[in-house]
C-alpha cells in the first residue's frame, strides 16, 4: 500500500486537486478546472469564483477517492492565501482550505498550508529538467492575479520570500486578457491570444514601462487597444503584447541579476506558458554576455495548479516523522 498526499488548491480561476506519491512525487491522481467566465467578460468576482469551487471540489473528492482507494493517505496539503505574507488574503483560497481542513480532520492526518505563491515556485522546481540547485534565486511570477519578483531562498520546510517588486496596476495576465477579450476572444485569453500572434507579419513596438523593480502594463494595455481601434491586424498586435511582456521581463531580470549577484531565474504563472515570452527570455537573459540560467515550470504546470503544495506538504511530513 502506497503513502499518498492530496493537495488543493483554489485559485482565482481554477480549481485544483492532485495527490502524489511519498516515495517520489509521482502523481497519481490530478484534476483541474478552469471556472466559468461568460463571453466578453474579463474575470470573475470572488463570490462568484468562491461558489464555483465550492461546487467543483466535492465531485474532484469523489473521483479523488476512487482513484486512490487502495491507498492510504498520509496528508493533506493546501493553499490558504496567495502569498507568504501577513495579512495575504483572498476569499478564494477559502474553498479549498476549508474542504481540506474537513478532509483531514476526517481522515485523522495532518493538514499543512502554503501560499499559492509557494506552490508555484514548488511546482516550478519540481518540474525543471535540470534541478536547481541553488540555495537563492530570483523568481518571477506571472499570472493573472499576480505580477511579482521575489527573492528565493530555499529552506527545508519551503522557502523564504523577499518581494523586491512587482506591477503597479495590472497584472501581466490582466493585460493579455484586456486585450484579448477586446479582440472577442474567450476569458481566460493567454492561449487564444497566444494562436492568434503566430500569424503575425509585421513588427509593431508597445513601449515597456520599468522604473527600477516595478512595471506597468496599463499604459501598454491602453495602446494595444488603441491600435486595434485604429484597425492595426489583431495578429500584430498580439505579436507586440506578447514582445512587451517579455521585454519587461528581461530588463527586471538583467536589474535584478546585477544587485543582488544572482544568477539562477525561475518564472512560475500562467503567463509563463507563452512559448514566445519562454523563447524571448531564453535568448536575451541566457546570452553568453547576460549569463543568467533562466528556468521555466513545465508547461503545463506555469498555470494554477494543486502539485507544487502537494510536493510542499510531502517535503513538511517527512521533514517532522524523521525529526
Amino acid at each position: 500500500m502506497k503513502d499518498v498526499v492530496v493537495g488543493i488548491d483554489t485559485s482565482a480561476y481554477t480549481t485544483s486537486i492532485c495527490a502524489i506519491d511519498t516515495a517520489d512525487n509521482k502523481i497519481l491522481f490530478e484534476n483541474r478546472k478552469i471556472l466559468d467566465v461568460p463571453l466578453g467578460e474579463k474575470g470573475l468576482r470572488q463570490n462568484m469564483a468562491v461558489f464555483q469551487h465550492m461546487k467543483n471540489l466535492p465531485c474532484f473528492i469523489e473521483e479523488l477517492f476512487s482513484k486512490v482507494q487502495s491507498q492510504r493517505i498520509a496528508c493533506l496539503a493546501v493553499s490558504d492565501k496567495p502569498r507568504s505574507l501577513t495579512g495575504s488574503y483572498m476569499p478564494v483560497f477559502f474553498a479549498g482550505h476549508t474542504y481540506a481542513r474537513v478532509l483531514a480532520s476526517s481522515l485523522n492526518v495532518p493538514l499543512y498550508t502554503f501560499s499559492h505563491q509557494e506552490g508555484h515556485i514548488a511546482a516550478g522546481l519540481t518540474t525543471l529538467d535540470t534541478s536547481l540547485t541553488a540555495k537563492q534565486f530570483i523568481a518571477i511570477q506571472i499570472s493573472g492575479g499576480t505580477s511579482e519578483v521575489c527573492i528565493v531562498e530555499q529552506l527545508e520546510n519551503g522557502f523564504n520570500i523577499e518581494l523586491i517588486g512587482g506591477t503597479r496596476d495590472l497584472h501581466a495576465g490582466q493585460f493579455i486578457d484586456r486585450v484579448g477579450v477586446k479582440m472577442g476572444l474567450a476569458f481566460p485569453a493567454g492561449k487564444h491570444l497566444e494562436k492568434v500572434a503566430l500569424e503575425a507579419r509585421e513588427k509593431l513596438v508597445i513601449p515597456s514601462s520599468v522604473k527600477g523593480y516595478d512595471f506597468s502594463f496599463s499604459g501598454p494595455a491602453t495602446k494595444a487597444e488603441r491600435l486595434l481601434e485604429q484597425g492595426i491586424a489583431e495578429t500584430d498586435v498580439a505579436r507586440a503584447v506578447e514582445h512587451c511582456i517579455g521585454k519587461t521581463l528581461e530588463k527586471i531580470i538583467r536589474k535584478a541579476k546585477e544587485s543582488y549577484n544572482v544568477n539562477d531565474v525561475l518564472v512560475v504563472g500562467g503567463v509563463a506558458s507563452n512559448e514566445y515570452i519562454r523563447n524571448y527570455l531564453k535568448t536575451k537573459c541566457g546570452h553568453p554576455v547576460v549569463r543568467v540560467n533562466i528556468n521555466f515550470a513545465k508547461i503545463e504546470y506555469s498555470s494554477d495548479n494543486a502539485y507544487g503544495v502537494a510536493v510542499l506538504g510531502n517535503n513538511k511530513h517527512r521533514n517532522i516523522l524523521v525529526d
